[in-house]
C-alpha cells in the first residue's frame, strides 16, 4: 500500500472498531504502532503475549523469539 493508502486503511479501521471488535493480521509493526490499541503476539500458530505495543516489544519472551535474544 501507499502511505496515503495506508494511513486511510488505519483510519477506516478506528472507526469501525469504535463499536466493534476488530482483529487484522498483519506483520508491518509501523503500520501496527500507530494503528493498534492492543497487540497479540502469535508464533507458530499459538498465543506468545499480548497488551500494548511497548509492553509487547520489551516482553522477554517476544525478544527471544524473534531477535534471539535471551
Amino acid at each position: 500500500m501507499t502511505e496515503e493508502e495506508e494511513e486511510k486503511t488505519g483510519e477506516l479501521l478506528r472507526t469501525i472498531a469504535k463499536d466493534r471488535a476488530v482483529i487484522v493480521v498483519e506483520h508491518d509493526m509501523d503500520f501496527v504502532r500507530k494503528f493498534a490499541d492492543k497487540v497479540t503476539v502469535m508464533h507458530e500458530g499459538t498465543w506468545l503475549c499480548d497488551g500494548s505495543m511497548e509492553e509487547v516489544q520489551q516482553n522477554d519472551r517476544v525478544l527471544e523469539v524473534y531477535l534471539g535474544r535471551r
